[in-house]
Formats: structure tokens, sequence, C-alpha cells
């Protein structure tokens, strides 16, 4: 997957004039929602590596919320074009990604306390290496930064919770859990079942294993690549958009923002507070 095609193979009609991309179960009803795979009334189905499939102009807003570290760097060029063409003119695009630049911070400042031997400095050092690469590297669901969070005693949880934000309290029991060298996705389906047979028979137990260790790389959950505040507005100006800004989780040119709750909980605490938020303009 190194390409996206100029235009989407399907077309269709907007029901709203804000789009939310890569939704996952974060999204509103006001909203067109869009995601990869869904069984969720109100949330359409379809492959966004193939383009965005609806026509010139056909929304105010474009928002997507930590996808575009899921996208190989090469795909995320056309894919921010995609939103710039679907956007009207004066129209917001808003992402939000994982802050490189603050996990590098966090990273840094555990190491210095870690070598004066400061309190709970050991903790946030692992911490911060894991979540620098444990997205990137890991082979099965929830990878060992679930371990660790589930490990991490009454002490340690409110500093979890400046970097996991509510996420903390929603891990469920079988994050963090590997099975063999990789996971299938999808290992419950009978056509993933009776594919898995198959290739132990041609391939044996490592070649299955490496079937089963390409497709959870593949599956969406591991990060492609990472963004920080000048990455991240130099991709949206090279895509054609202006009036590049960071902002907070708040903080918007939308009108009614923070009433949709995408980037904030119901009590107005950040949902992913380890984010980089940042708005362009289509001129």
């Amino acid at each position: 997957m190194t390409t996206m095609t100029a235009r989407p193979l399907t077309t269709l009609e907007p029901k709203s004039s804000y789009l939310n991309l890569g939704c996952g179960k974060r999204f509103h009803p006001a909203w067109e929602n869009l995601d990869f795979s869904s069984r969720t009334p109100g949330v359409r189905t379809y492959d966004l590596r193939k383009g965005i499939p609806f026509p010139e102009a056909s929304f105010n807003v474009v928002y997507h919320s930590h996808v575009l570290e899921h996208l190989p760097k090469q795909v995320v060029p056309g894919f921010l074009r995609e939103c710039h063409r679907v956007l009207r003119s004066g129209g917001v695009i808003r992402i939000v990604v994982p802050d490189l630049e603050r996990i590098a911070r966090l990273y840094l400042e555990a190491l210095d306390k870690a070598v004066r031997q400061a309190k709970d400095a050991e903790f946030q050092y692992d911490w911060a290496i894991m979540e620098m690469y444990d997205q990137t590297v890991r082979e099965f669901s929830g990878g060992e930064m679930m371990q660790f969070a589930q490990k991490a005693i009454p002490s340690q949880l409110a500093f979890l919770k400046t970097r996991l934000g509510g996420e903390l309290d929603r891990i469920p029991p079988t994050a963090g859990k590997p099975s063999g060298v990789g996971v299938s996705p999808n290992p419950n389906s009978l056509g993933d079942r009776l594919r898995r047979r198959v290739l132990r028979v041609l391939v044996g137990s490592e070649g299955l294993a490496a079937y089963d260790h390409g497709r959870f790389r593949n599956s969406g959950e591991v990060h492609k690549w990472m963004y920080d505040r000048f990455s991240l507005a130099k991709a949206l100006e090279c895509a054609g958009f202006a009036e590049i800004k960071e902002v907070g989780p708040i903080e918007s040119r939308v009108t009614n923002w923070s009433g949709f709750n995408l980037d904030t909980e119901p009590d107005g605490s950040t949902y992913k507070p380890d984010s980089l938020f940042m708005e362009a303009i289509r001129s």
C-alpha cells in the first residue's frame, strides 16, 4: 500500500456538512461518520486508503483523530489532498494526532529524573520509552503499554491519566495479552479459520506465524509514522491548506465544537491528552 487513487472508487451522497473520518466509536449523529469497518448504525464503512467517497466541495468541516499516524507516510499526502478536495472554500480541517514533541520531551525529562533517582522516576522513564516505541513495534493488540498500565499501582495512576485520559478507565481485560508471535485480527471467523488451516498445511507453523504477524501489523492498530507541530503543519501546507494553526482540545474555528464531545469527555476533560490538535482552512 504505497499510493492513493486520485479519486475514490465509490461516490456517496453526504448526509451532513460535517465529516468525521476513521471515527471508530467516537462520533456524533449530526456528522457524516466513516470508518474502515463498522457495525454501528450511523457509521458508514469505507476503506479510506482508496480515497474519500464524496464529491468535491461536499463539507464545511473535515475531522479525523488518531488516524494519520496509522497510515504509511507515503500515503498521507494523497489522503490530505482528498480532505482538501471534499472541503468547501473556507472550510475547516481539524486533525488530531499523538504529539511526537510532547512524547520526546517527556522521555528527556524522565531520563533526567531517572539518572537523579527521583521519586517514581523509573516508572515514568519506562512509560516514556514504551509510549515512544511500543505503538510502532508492537506485535499484539494493546502491546506492552496496556500490560504496563494494568500493573500500575494507585500512586502511579495519576501520571498515566495525564497521558491516556479516559482511555485508562476503558482498557479491556484482553488488551495487552499476546497469543503467539502474531495475532490474527479476526481469528474466530470461519473464513480465517479455514485460511489458517490451509496455510498451516502449505507453509507450516513458521509460515502461519509470519502470516498472523503480517495481518496484525497491517490491521490498523500499529503506528506507521509520527508527527509534531512542524511536520504536520508542513504536510497541511503541501496539501494546499492555509491559515494553519495549533489549537487546544476545546479551541476551534468549528461552531459549537466543544458541544460535539469529539476531543473532550462529557465532563470537559480531554479525551486524548497526549495529542497535538491542529486546524487549517481550504482557501
